[in-house]
C-alpha cells in the first residue's frame, strides 16, 4: 500500500477514489492537504486497488475488516501511536470502523460527506445505475465529475485535470467497487 506522511501530530484521510501524486497538483486540494499539515502530522494513502497501490482482484475486494486493518499498518509504518481519523465519503464507514476497534489509537474522528445508507443518502438505484453506465463507458473523460464535484464542471482546468484522475485510478477496484454491498 501507498502512503505519504507530512509532520507534527497524526491525522488520516480516505476516500472512494484517491491518487496520492495527483492531490498536490489540484489547487485546492492542495491547499486543504497544505492546511491539515500546518498544524498536525498529515498521513495519507491510497487505499488497496487504489491510486498508486497495488491492483486488487475484483472478485476478491478487500472487506471493509481489512481496509481498517491497513490503516492501523499504515500508522505503523509511519511510527503513529494515535490519530485524529479524517474518513470522507466511503472513507467515513472505515475510519468509524477504526475508531470503535481501536479507541486507543485513535485521538479524534472526522467525518466528511458520509453516509449511512448510500441508496437514501447517495443516489437511489436507478441514478447509480446509470452512474456506473457512464463511469464502464467514459472514465478517464471526466464525465463523473458532475456526480462528484458538480460547482465545477464549467472549471475546464479542473475537468481536465479531473479526467487525468480517473485515467490514474484503478479501474478493476472503481468498478467493482461501485455498487454498495
Amino acid at each position: 500500500m501507498r502512503w505519504s506522511a507530512r509532520v507534527r501530530s497524526p491525522c488520516f484521510r480516505a476516500s472512494f477514489i484517491s491518487n496520492l501524486d495527483l492531490h498536490w497538483e489540484d489547487e485546492g486540494y492542495s491547499r486543504l492537504l497544505t492546511r491539515l499539515s500546518a498544524f498536525s502530522r498529515l498521513i495519507l494513502f491510497d487505499k488497496r486497488g487504489t491510486g498508486l497501490s497495488d491492483r486488487v482482484d475484483a472478485r476478491h475486494l478487500p472487506s471493509l475488516e481489512t481496509r481498517m486493518d491497513d490503516v492501523r499498518a499504515v500508522m505503523d509504518a509511519a511510527g503513529s501511536g494515535r490519530a485524529a481519523l479524517l474518513g470522507a465519503s466511503e472513507g467515513a464507514p472505515m475510519a468509524m470502523l477504526f475508531a470503535a476497534t481501536y479507541p486507543e489509537r485513535t485521538r479524534a474522528l472526522v467525518l466528511y460527506g458520509g453516509y449511512a445508507h448510500f441508496y437514501k443518502w447517495v443516489m437511489p438505484p436507478e441514478r447509480l445505475d446509470a452512474f456506473i453506465e457512464t463511469a464502464e463507458t467514459a472514465w478517464g473523460t471526466g464525465a463523473t465529475l458532475p456526480h462528484f464535484a458538480p460547482g465545477r464542471v464549467e472549471d475546464s482546468r479542473f475537468a481536465t485535470w479531473w479526467g487525468r484522475f480517473e485515467r490514474l485510478e484503478r479501474d478493476e477496484f472503481r468498478l467493482a467497487h461501485s455498487r454498495p454491498r
